[in-house]
C-alpha cells in the first residue's frame, strides 16, 4: 500500500493550490456577498487544463486519474467551495456521464469547450418531490418524429443558468411503469421549451449557479439519448458514486481551510499575556481538527484509488462523503470557536465556510441515505 503521490499528482495539485491561493482565495468573501459566480475564474481554470483533468486527452483533456481530480478539487475547495462545486458538476458530474455513456458525436462536440473553460454544464436529477427517492421521478420524455419530447421540473441544478451554460444531462422517465423506465437525455440550453428559473436564495455556496428548470413541450434531437434508454438510473447512480468522492474532497478542502486559518490566528492573537495556541484547550481543540482532516483525506484518496483500480466503491465512496462532510462541518464550526467573536463576522472567512459546509452534508446523498448504504452493504436492511 503507497501513499505516495505521483510526481505529476504533486504538480496538478501544487499548480492548482498556487492559483487557488493567488486568484480564488482574495475575492471570495466579495463573491459570496455578491452571490456573483467568477466566470472569469473558470476560464482561467481551463487555460491552465484544471478543468480538463478528468476528460480524456482525446476531447481536449488531461485525462487524469480519480486521486488527481480529487487532489484538484480538495484544493479548489480550500480556497471557495463555490468554485470547487462549479467546476466539479461541469468537469467531473455532467462531463464524467458523457464520458462514461457519450457517443463519440457527444463527446466531440460537449466536451472541448468544458475543458477549455468556456462552457459549464449540469446534471439534472433531483425534482421538487424527488430527492433521496431517485427513481420517484416525474419527469417524463416521449418520442414524436424523431424527437424526444419532455415534460416535467428539476430543482437545486447547479450550473444551469449561466451565460455560458452548454447543456444538462436530464433524468426522465421513458417507459412508464418499468422498473427501469429511467433514461438520461442531453438538453442543449437554447433548447425549445426550455425555461431556467429565478436562481435560489442560499444559505451557502451563494457565489455558484443554482436554479430550478422546467420543461414544457422540450424537443431535443433523438440522437441525445445518453447511453441506452432505460438505463438511466444506472447511469444517475454511478454518477452520485463519483459525485460523492467529489463532495468528499471539497469537504477535506474546505476543512483544511478552517484548520490552516485556525492554526494562524491561534499563534497570532494573544490572551493573558500569550498566543492562545500556548493553551491546551486551544491547541487540542486544532489538533482534533488536524486528526479529523487526515482520516477524511485517507478515506476520499481509498474511494478514488478503487476508481482508478476499477474496484468496486460505491461503499466506500458513501462513507468518504459522510465522514468528510461532517468533518466539514465540525471543524468549521470549530474554528469559528477558536476565532471567537471574530469568527462570528464575515470580516473572516470561517462564517462562510460554516454556511458553505452545511450544504455538503445535503448534496449528492444526505448523510442519512450513506448510511443506509453503509448499512446494505453490512448486510443490514433498514427501513428507508
Amino acid at each position: 500500500m503507497d501513499f505516495e503521490l505521483t510526481p505529476e499528482q504533486r504538480q496538478v495539485r501544487d499548480l492548482v493550490r498556487e492559483f487557488a491561493t493567488e486568484e480564488i482565495a482574495p475575492g471570495a468573501g466579495e463573491r459570496d456577498e455578491r452571490e456573483e459566480l467568477p466566470l472569469d475564474i473558470v476560464k482561467k481554470l481551463g487555460e491552465l487544463g484544471i478543468c480538463g483533468v478528468p476528460i480524456p486527452e482525446d476531447y481536449g483533456g488531461l485525462g487524469a486519474d480519480a486521486v488527481t481530480w480529487a487532489l484538484v478539487i480538495e484544493e479548489l475547495g480550500r480556497a471557495d467551495a463555490s468554485v470547487a462545486v462549479t467546476v466539479s458538476v461541469a468537469s467531473g458530474l455532467a462531463g464524467g456521464m458523457l464520458v462514461r455513456y457519450g457517443t463519440h458525436e457527444q463527446r466531440q462536440r460537449w466536451l472541448p469547450p468544458i475543458a477549455a473553460g468556456e462552457m459549464l454544464a449540469s446534471f439534472g436529477l433531483t425534482e421538487p418531490g424527488s430527492g433521496s427517492d431517485a427513481a420517484a421521478l416525474r419527469t417524463k420524455a416521449r418520442v414524436d418524429g424523431g424527437e424526444w419530447v419532455i415534460d416535467g421540473s428539476k430543482s437545486f441544478i447547479t450550473n444551469s443558468g449561466t451565460p455560458i451554460t452548454g447543456f444538462v444531462i436530464v433524468a426522465c422517465l421513458t417507459e412508464d411503469g418499468s422498473d427501469n423506465g429511467v433514461s438520461t437525455i442531453l438538453v442543449p440550453a437554447d433548447s425549445p421549451g426550455f425555461t431556467v428559473g429565478p436562481g435560489y436564495k442560499k444559505l451557502g455556496w451563494r457565489s455558484s449557479d443554482t436554479h430550478e428548470l422546467s420543461f414544457d413541450g422540450c424537443r431535443v434531437p433523438e440522437e441525445n439519448l445518453l447511453g441506452e434508454a432505460g438505463k438511466g438510473l444506472a447511469q444517475c447512480l454511478a454518477a452520485l458514486d463519483d459525485g460523492r468522492i467529489s463532495i468528499a474532497a471539497l469537504s477535506v478542502g474546505l476543512a483544511q481551510g478552517c484548520l490552516d486559518a485556525s492554526v494562524a490566528y491561534a499563534k497570532d492573537r494573544e490572551a493573558f499575556g500569550r498566543p492562545i495556541g500556548a493553551y491546551e484547550a486551544i491547541a487540542f481543540k486544532i489538533a482534533d481538527m488536524r486528526a479529523t482532516i487526515d482520516a477524511a483525506r485517507l478515506l476520499t484518496y481509498r474511494a478514488a484509488w478503487l476508481k482508478d483500480q476499477g474496484l468496486p466503491y460505491t461503499t466506500e465512496a458513501a462513507i468518504a462523503k459522510l465522514r468528510a462532510s461532517e468533518t466539514a462541518v465540525d471543524v468549521a464550526r470549530e474554528a469559528i470557536q477558536v476565532h471567537g467573536g471574530y469568527g462570528f463576522t464575515e470580516e473572516f472567512p470561517l462564517a462562510r465556510a460554516y454556511r458553505d459546509a452545511k450544504v455538503l452534508e445535503i448534496g449528492e446523498g444526505t448523510s442519512e441515505i450513506l448510511r443506509l448504504v453503509i448499512a446494505r452493504d453490512l448486510g443490514l436492511q433498514p427501513q428507508v
